[in-house]
């Protein structure tokens, strides 16, 4: 007799103990636990804050299909409700879930009419869908096994996938022992900022109004606004606005910066005044470099991994922390790159511009801006989806 399981935790093992006899346990090892085409990234982020986060992420990540990953079964109810309030195409998996309910999921999820699944790790077994492209770690998971398992639900077939752990700071370890067992390195991202989700959201209120041009059954409505501009004298954009308002339903359409949450007394100093931050130096054996794309050219951690990894003949693994700015971007790379590595990254595209890989030096300040603060980075918080 034997006995296959994707995973094998303690429920299993004993499984084996009680109905097998004189089991033989067989395994298969690989370079590293994780497939080399799925992007791994990771975004510190408070519990209370992780909805708000996936929002963010949904509005401004370009994808087909996500796969969401929570503990519990109450979770996914919460979850998947609280996605469709804000306007985006969810459904719930849960061990409750009846069989017959589970298979009508799975096929809307395959046939496009859902775009996101929240699961739990046991509903989610055996689960196969090409076009599922984002698999989301809502809660980290407790063994590697079950993140492996996980995160293999994207990259099928030969595609490119991406995985996404959301780890809040008392996680820190979790994600350690994940990168330690899995023998791969998950790469930091920052949280999509205010900014990044209203030039998303603009860029698609532009692409709505060029698809209805494009519509049948336009001129009945060119007919109605004409008689109303010539019998009310108002002028054609300001009408125009007045509709775009009417369809938002009294929903905010740009999302605008919250109040700063209030720091805890260490953080400010004898005025209240909140301390400079301190930049983080890089890893021991890293180098900080900067290309020439940044959010404005719309590119994302994965992009920028796959260009210089795939061009220059890196590994994942030898990336540390990349931030991205507005025009630019910073990445951490081995401090001494060969020769061989700079000559092919010479000609390196990203979004179609070159990125020009430079060491970043750093500012240079002089005693006369010694008490400059740098306020750059991330300080938005989250918001309603866009419908």
């Amino acid at each position: 007799m034997a006995l296959f399981s994707a995973t094998m935790p303690p429920a299993i093992r004993k499984i084996t103990t009680k109905y097998l006899h004189d089991p033989v346990e067989v395994t298969v090892k690989a370079k590293t636990a994780t497939a080399e085409n799925i992007t791994q990234r990771f975004i510190q982020v408070a519990g209370a804050r992780k909805l708000d986060a996936l929002t963010r992420v949904l509005e401004v990540e370009e994808g087909d299909a996500m796969i969401v990953f929570v503990r519990t079964k109450q979770a996914t109810e919460e979850v998947a409700e609280r996605l469709r309030s804000r306007g985006f195409a969810a459904a719930a998996i849960n061990g409750d879930i009846n069989q017959a309910q589970r298979e009508r999921t799975i096929t809307a999820l395959k046939d496009g009419t859902i775009d996101i699944l929240i699961a739990t790790d046991v509903a989610a077994r055996g689960l196969d869908v090409e076009r599922i492209s984002h698999v989301v770690n809502y809660d980290i998971p407790h063994d590697t096994e079950s993140y492996v398992h996980r995160i293999g639900r994207t990259g099928r077939a030969g595609r490119s996938g991406h995985a996404l752990l959301f780890v809040t700071p008392r996680e820190r370890h979790l994600l350690k022992s994940i990168e330690k067992h899995t023998r791969s390195k998950v790469i930091e991202a920052e949280l999509p900022s205010v900014d990044d989700v209203n030039a998303q959201r603009v860029a698609k209120f532009r692409d709505s109004i060029t698809d209805s041009l494009n519509s049948d059954g336009l001129e009945l409505f060119r007919r109605l606004i004409e008689d109303y501009e010539r019998e009310n004298d108002v002028p054609m954009a300001d009408i125009a606005a007045a509709l775009a308002l009417q369809s938002r339903n009294g929903e905010e359409f740009l999302m605008t910066e919250p109040p700063p949450e209030k720091r805890r007394e260490r953080d400010r100093d004898d005025r209240g005044e909140r301390a400079p931050r301190k930049e983080r130096p890089p890893r021991e054996g890293l180098a900080t470099y900067r290309i020439s794309v940044g959010k404005r050219h719309k590119v994302g951690p994965g992009h920028i991994v796959g260009a210089i990894a795939n061009e220059g003949g890196l590994h994942r693994n030898e990336f540390g922390h990349i931030t991205i700015r507005g025009d630019y971007s910073l990445v951490e790379l081995p401090e001494k790159l060969p020769g061989k590595t700079l000559k092919a990254l010479e000609n390196t595209r990203i979004s179609g511009m070159l990125i020009n890989l430079t060491p970043e030096r750093g500012p240079r300040r002089d005693h006369k801006d010694k008490d400059h603060k740098d306020r750059s980075g991330y300080r938005g918080k989250p918001h309603r989806k866009t419908k």
